[in-house]
């Protein structure tokens, strides 16, 4: 449970967020509707959770799969868009059927099989995945890398059970979100050249977090991340 103080400031710190985005889109030309807000609640308690549904959010997002499974069986009157945002091992993917509307991090082909395999298994509806990419080429980050994307793409698409809907950028942290927004921008140079190859739209970009979703907005995001903005500094994780 939270308090009523902190549901209420969860609320305004909300509506904060939806005005700034907003204002972002409008400086670059876009319609606020344009962009979707994934409250990201990771480490956050239920509760969290539900002060912002209250206030009107219905999308979030979980990094770990016990931590989502757990809030979303404590929150089942709630109708809640989940979303994956973390780091997916292939031996997880039992967890993810009928469990999570879109996927951001599919990163390999193993990860497409496995997911494919369980989907059948239990004869789930089809599962909308991002393919999440390592622009920067970080050594210790996730995501595939520029040169074998289409050859993901092309696994993905081979796989009846997966829905390819774009892409997902998780950016350096040491880098300044100005520093950040040519890494936004290529993401949407890879995900045009993409469509192009495979002959079919690609109209999710998730990039930007809650520093630097102003900066994801001008390059094209259509899917913004927040959580720290909303929610105030994550509790440690125990």
């Amino acid at each position: 449970m939270i308090s009523e103080h902190e549901a209420r400031a969860i609320g305004e710190r909300l509506a904060g967020t939806r005005d700034a985005i907003a204002d972002a889109a409008r400086r670059a030309g876009r319609a606020a509707e344009d962009v979707s807000l994934v409250a990201i609640s990771k480490f956050h308690p239920a509760g969290a959770v539900r002060a912002a549904y209250d206030a009107g959010q219905r999308q979030f997002g979980e990094n770990y799969i016990q931590e989502a499974l757990a809030k979303q069986d404590e929150l089942t009157d709630l109708d809640i868009s989940w979303h994956f945002t973390g780091k997916l091992q292939s031996n997880k993917a039992k967890f993810v059927p009928c469990r999570f509307d879109l996927i951001h991090t599919l990163e390999s082909p193993k990860l497409a099989q496995a997911l494919h395999k369980r989907l059948c298994a239990v004869a789930a509806p089809r599962q909308r995945v991002l393919l999440e990419v390592n622009l920067a080429g970080e050594e210790q980050k996730a995501g595939v890398m520029p040169e074998a994307l289409p050859a993901l793409a092309e696994a993905v698409l081979g796989y009846d059970s997966l829905e390819l809907a774009g892409l997902m950028l998780l950016p350096p942290f040491d880098l300044t979100p100005e520093q950040r927004r040519p890494l936004f921008a290529e993401l949407r140079r890879q995900r045009d050249a993409l469509e192009t190859r495979l002959n079919m739209t690609l109209p999710v970009l998730s990039m930007g977090m809650t520093d630097d979703f102003p900066q994801a907005i001008m390059e094209g995001a259509t899917i913004v991340r927040v959580g720290t903005r909303i929610f105030g500094p994550r509790p440690i994780k125990q």
